[in-house]
């Protein structure tokens, strides 16, 4: 007699936009490892593939009809962040990570942790566009380790 062993559930997507990662995009699937806590939320930021406006304000973008979305999720207490954020088409963008660890919406450099796609330690600096560029096609999946202050040398992940 064979035995049936339970399968682990699929993750869930999280996010406002999580139906276009299902439904085949364009969209960008982040799977996000090394976080510090289960506290607070994950944001994803999409920006144009540019230095110039990269991390630039969100109003500033907007009011130039330029590509700006930021989709925020709870943090399940347990399992795999898995985020999802759409794309106006396919094409090429800058993706910022954040960990709001204390959920109030703003950056906190001694508390909130961050990351992009090219995983490069971030330093004390602006990190340049480059390390943040995607290329996005159906639903395209990275991976982003999260990043905290680690003292003098900046941010960078927990181990």
């Amino acid at each position: 007699m064979a035995l049936a062993l339970p399968t682990a559930a699929p993750a869930a997507i999280l996010g406002a936009d999580a139906a276009a990662c299902q439904n085949g995009g364009p969209a960008i699937l982040a799977n996000i490892t090394g976080l510090k806590d289960r506290k607070g939320i994950v944001r994803l930021e999409l920006y144009p593939d540019n230095a110039e406006d990269f991390l630039q304000d969100d109003y500033i973008l907007e009011q130039a009809g330029k590509t700006f979305r930021r989709v925020d999720a709870k943090i399940p207490s347990s399992g795999t962040v898995s985020l999802c954020i759409k794309v106006p088409k396919a094409g090429r963008y800058t993706l910022m990570f954040l960990h709001d660890r204390d959920s109030n919406g703003k950056f906190g450099a001694f508390s909130d942790g961050a990351g992009f796609p090219g995983n490069t330690k971030l330093g004390r600096r602006k990190p340049p566009a480059n390390i943040a560029m995607i290329n996005v096609s159906g639903v395209t999946r990275t991976h982003i380790r999260a990043q905290y202050l680690r003292g003098l040398s900046g941010f960078g992940p927990l181990n």
